[in-house]
């Protein structure tokens, strides 16, 4: 259990260190943007260099978010369960979880197959859609993963 939780840990932290880099491309595109339009030269197809990167940020970042528990839970009313009960809540709530994101990452991986079939791209810089959405259909299956664990560490008693 171990080896596999120190390889989802792993992967969560390459796929969040790429969504890193890629904020750090926004905002160095935006400041650049911004201080070019002063002078009347803006870069061409900001909009959509923005657009594709924020998908990619968002999407690599959420397993390692999910790591390490860093979005909201509003547990107030779980928290004054017996323990037995918050287990099984945890329990089945990560199996849902796991199974909506197979399901957005099946999905988006179709649409990437579809995208990549007719051919679809980006209106000014003629960028291909497909290469977003099947990456970020991958970070679901990532995230798969990341939720497997935490149903590991539920079995395991390591999860509260």
């Amino acid at each position: 259990m171990e080896s596999y939780l120190n390889l989802v840990k792993q992967l969560s932290r390459f796929l969040n260190l790429i969504a890193g880099i890629a904020i750090t491309f926004v905002m160095a595109l935006t400041v650049g943007d911004v201080i070019l339009r002063i002078f009347g030269k803006p870069i061409v197809g900001t909009y959509e260099l923005v657009a594709f990167t924020g998908a990619v940020v968002i999407g690599f970042a959420v397993p390692m978010t999910s790591w390490v528990r860093g979005h909201i839970y509003v547990d107030f009313f779980v928290l004054k369960m017996p323990r037995l009960v918050r287990t099984v809540f945890n329990f089945l709530t990560r199996c849902v979880s796991t199974a909506l994101f197979y399901l957005i990452g099946w999905n988006l991986l179709k649409m990437a197959w579809d995208l990549q079939k007719s051919g679809e791209v980006s209106p000014t810089l003629q960028l291909p859609f497909y290469p977003v959405a099947y990456a970020i259909g991958i970070c679901c299956f990532v995230e798969c993963l990341v939720l497997i664990g935490d149903i590991l560490k539920i079995y395991g008693g390591q999860y509260e």
